[in-house]
């Protein structure tokens, strides 16, 4: 069932086409990711199938019922409550039954002559409507999803009006996943999230059995959880099977088809246009005329286009000492008046020449004061730091809010390195600054453009010590690859805090892992991580949300553990069996809830309730530690 579809959108800003003659269609638990360079309108589709925007030509139509979730870019946060009070809108038809359950139940207590039995079967009407919409678990569900997109309790009691972009991103997607709609659309929903983060979205969105649409540049996210990739491109809507890299495969077999295909025809078309000359006005001139009709109305096979990415050359780099930074005794953290906050305690560290370290962690871990510490940037609380000789470092910082502001791009650019103007304008053409975009206020620019202009900023001056802190944030998949392919080739050593597991994974030979005020190094690369972890029986984060399903697999229901049995027993199987009690008892609570609701049993039903809550939370409390 199609319960999501447009037919012949277009949309246009003044004298700008964005897109023309688009149509598509969403099927029940369809899983599609859009992909596309900035710039090319994904997000303006999406506005137009949730309706934010109207289209200039076209139709969007919803199934009848069907709801919608929307998480935008940048989420608006509402004027009044606290972050908690955003995602319990989610839930305001269960609490408005709350509230009529309320006042039956006092109806019952004291019924009008003649109409207890009226007041009773309204009221169990009322509570089965409330039980079938999860009304015992929805407050147990917002801190479980809250706590899987990164929400701490204490950050949801704060104004929802004051929350950093990330917490407002993460509200949003929060409150969206809580409403269970029938179509879920968002917009780069991974922008904000660290890899707990991301894991825990992409086991929700794997094991979801609605349709959603994710516009992401994330292809190691797009990989896991998609079966359908929708290109968005030069104002055209192209569909594939499959996930992200089945697509590129398929794009570029597609492209090699259309290809041959352009260049047949144009031997074709060469062929007839020279047998027209020779002939027009000879003995086959009729043929030749002949032809010629034939040629007017062939239907011309396009040429396929190259990307429009940026291009990077490789970056030079001198050579440094054995070791670039060292590290004794460092402890990392932060001082506000007299208040000393530690986040990090850090082993000696001695970061040689040539290394290619990736640094990961949750967000607030510490990785950014890491690096502005190693830097200079900011005081240790203790410990020192030593930078090795000859070392030339380039920063880029995260959300690149070292950019001045009040200045253009080329202006921006010239201030780092002092290049005729002719060639820095060529320089910047290589990071899509074309024509008059160089003298496009800086403070104008999108989160994309920012970062190209950083990264011409940084590359320039040839560093050989290169430390990025989240480099690829608002950056589309082709510039990724980009720079994933000049890193590739870098000579200097590359120190990198990054999310991008693709990234990750392509470039670092080796880890430090920020967990619990503490930094520990490995010794080898993202993937080897993930099967140590596994081979360990202690599953990665990275992997975390991928090993569950709905039936909460790794619990043997064929064959549980035999409580008998004398070898020693461990502390997973030990949850595994509270785990498959916890789940029996639910369903015989489950059972008698229904049989007291037939009876009209208005106090067991209040004592079942009850009990059925608190066990539920225990169930999803020793859950939550068989997944640890």
């Amino acid at each position: 069932m199609t319960v999501l579809s447009a037919a012949n959108l277009a949309l246009a800003y003044g004298d700008v086409e964005i897109f023309s003659g688009i149509s598509l269609k969403v099927d029940d638990a369809a899983r599609i990711g859009i992909v596309g360079p900035n710039g090319s309108g994904k997000s303006t589709l999406l506005k137009l199938l949730v309706g934010e925007l109207e289209p200039d030509a076209g139709s969007v139509h919803l199934a009848r019922g069907a709801r919608l979730g929307y998480v935008p870019q940048d989420p608006k946060p509402p004027d009044s409550g606290n972050i908690r009070d955003q995602l319990l809108t989610a839930f305001d038809e269960l609490r408005r039954l709350e509230t009529e359950l309320e006042s039956a139940a006092s109806k019952l207590e004291q019924p009008e002559p003649g109409e207890r039995e009226r007041a009773e079967a309204h009221y169990s009407t009322l509570m089965d409507r409330y039980e079938s919409s999860g009304g015992y678990s929805y407050l147990h569900n917002l801190e479980r999803v809250a706590a899987g997109v990164g929400l701490s309790s204490e950050t949801l009691e704060l104004p929802a009006n004051t929350a950093s972009g990330g917490e407002g991103t993460r509200a949003a997607l929060a409150k969206a996943l809580l409403s269970d709609p029938d179509v879920l659309v968002l917009d780069e929903p991974t922008n904000y999230l660290d890899l707990d983060g991301l894991t825990w979205l992409e086991g929700f969105l794997s094991h979801n059995t609605k349709a959603f649409l994710v516009v992401s540049h994330d292809r190691y996210f797009l990989d896991r959880v998609v079966n359908q990739v929708w290109e968005m491109d030069r104002g055209r809507l192209q569909t594939f099977p499959g996930n992200y890299s089945k697509y590129r495969l398929l794009r570029e077999e597609r492209r090699l088809r259309q290809q041959i295909e352009y260049q047949q025809q144009q031997e074709h078309i060469e062929s007839e246009q020279a047998f027209i000359r020779r002939y027009r006005a000879g003995q086959r001139a009729r043929e030749a005329k002949g032809r010629a009709r034939r040629l007017e109305r062939l239907e011309r096979i396009e040429a396929p286009q190259a990307d429009s990415g940026v291009t990077f050359s490789g970056i030079a780099a001198a050579r440094t000492g054995h070791f670039v930074l060292q590290s004794e005794g460092l402890v990392v953290g932060f001082t506000e008046g007299e208040k000393t906050t530690k986040l990090l305690s850090v082993p000696d560290l001695k970061l040689e020449r040539g290394s290619r370290i990736a640094i990961m962690g949750s967000n607030g871990s510490g990785k950014t004061t890491l690096l502005r510490t190693l830097l200079g940037l900011a005081p240790p609380i203790s410990g020192t730091v030593l930078t090795g000789q000859g070392v030339e470092t380039g920063y880029y910082s995260q959300g690149s809010g070292e950019l001045p502001e009040d200045s253009t791009v080329l202006d921006a650019f010239l201030d780092v390195r002092n290049l005729p103007l002719p060639e820095a304008r060529s320089y910047l053409a290589r990071f899509l600054f074309h024509g008059d975009e160089v003298f496009q206020s800086v403070g104008s620019l999108s989160g994309g453009e920012r970062s190209r202009l950083a990264l011409a900023r940084l590359l320039i001056d040839e560093p050989n010590l290169l430390i990025l802190d989240e480099p690829t944030t608002h950056l589309d998949i082709a510039t990724r690859e980009a720079l994933e392919q000049v890193l590739l080739t870098y000579t200097g050593t590359l120190l990198l805090v990054s999310h991008d597991r693709r990234l990750v994974s392509q470039l670092v030979d080796r880890l430090w892992i920020v967990r619990d005020g503490v930094l520990a190094t490995f010794n080898g690369g993202y993937e080897e991580w993930v099967e140590q972890a596994q081979a360990a029986g202690a599953v990665s984060p990275a992997e975390k949300s991928s090993t569950r399903t709905r039936n909460r697999p790794g619990i043997n229901r064929q064959n549980p553990p035999n409580p008998q049995r004398k070898p020693q027993v461990t502390a997973p199987e030990r949850i595994e069996r509270d785990l498959l009690e916890l789940e029996e008892r639910l369903q015989e609570i489950e059972e008698q809830l229904e049989l007291a609701t037939e009876a009209q049993d208005l106090e067991a039903i209040a004592r079942l309730g009850m009990e059925h809550t608190e066990v539920k939370s225990q169930f999803e409390q020793r859950w939550a530690e068989w997944a640890e």
